[in-house]
């Protein structure tokens, strides 16, 4: 899998990233970089818990490293949940964080395929 293709499952903004990095090899760097990143156990952490102001620093922390990575697709789904957790309120939606989950898994799960390629 190249870096591309990965971006391409990920519904991901591969050529923003060529904008504003330049090499392919920076970009991947940078993405593997994610599988080191512990918003979202902070986010799942603070779910878990019921401590919403926990879990919308995680789900904060985790759109804002999606958007500077160009991981359209987990972006827009951690968004809406940081939107609903606002204020340390309680999720209205609760499918919002499964929505969060299965992406982010999705996407870990590509990313380590792209680091095996």
């Amino acid at each position: 899998m190249t870096v591309q293709e990965c971006y391409a499952a990920l519904n991901g903004d591969y050529d923003d990233m060529v904008d504003r990095l330049g090499g392919e090899e920076l970009i991947q760097m940078l993405a593997l970089a994610f599988l080191e990143d512990n918003s979202f156990q902070t986010l799942e952490k603070g779910m878990q818990e019921e401590d919403y102001d926990n879990a919308f620093l995680g789900a904060h922390t985790l759109k804002g490293v999606c958007a500077n990575l160009g991981f359209t697709g987990l972006f827009r789904v951690s968004d809406k949940l940081t939107e609903e957790l606002r204020g340390g309120r309680k999720p209205q939606n609760d499918a919002l964080y499964e929505e969060v989950k299965a992406e982010y898994n999705r996407t870990i799960a590509l990313l380590k395929e792209l680091q095996e390629a």
